[in-house]
């Protein structure tokens, strides 16, 4: 059974779209060349770089915690709770964590990659993103 790692990304625009993926980690039969065991996921955390990031953080199940130390950020994620952390990455990269709670059964290992990309490739992904948002 896979370890899963689900992400929520709401982003409201005009038309009042949301987005909403979840992350899971590349199992290791499906690593590309360069990628790295248990950390790899499917789809990332983007966010611009040069630019102050604000995220809010729960949980639905147990207390996890988000934690990617190359951006000097660590924050619980608490059922029932609202926490917030804040960063700004300095330079672009893919950038590497993991939940650093034992939170339970089939929850090791659950890796988490932030992408940190200039501002004109963020806001085509986000409009991306929208976009199909609206097409579902």
């Amino acid at each position: 059974m896979q370890n899963i790692f689900k992400k929520i990304i709401q982003a409201k625009d005009k038309y009042n779209s949301s987005i909403v993926f979840d992350s899971y980690m590349v199992p290791e039969e499906d690593l590309e060349l360069g990628d790295l065991r248990l950390l790899e996921v499917d789809n990332r955390v983007v966010v611009p770089s040069h630019t102050h990031v604000r995220m809010i953080v729960t949980s639905a199940d147990v207390i996890h915690s988000w934690a990617v130390p190359s951006l000097g950020v660590k924050v619980d994620a608490i059922p029932g709770r609202l926490n917030q952390l804040s960063f700004l990455a300095n330079r672009e990269g893919v950038f590497y964590g993991q939940c650093s709670e034992i939170c339970g059964l089939q929850h090791a290992f659950m890796p988490i990659a932030v992408e940190v990309t200039d501002i004109e490739n963020y806001c085509s992904y986000i409009e991306n993103l929208l976009e199909e948002a609206r097409e579902e």
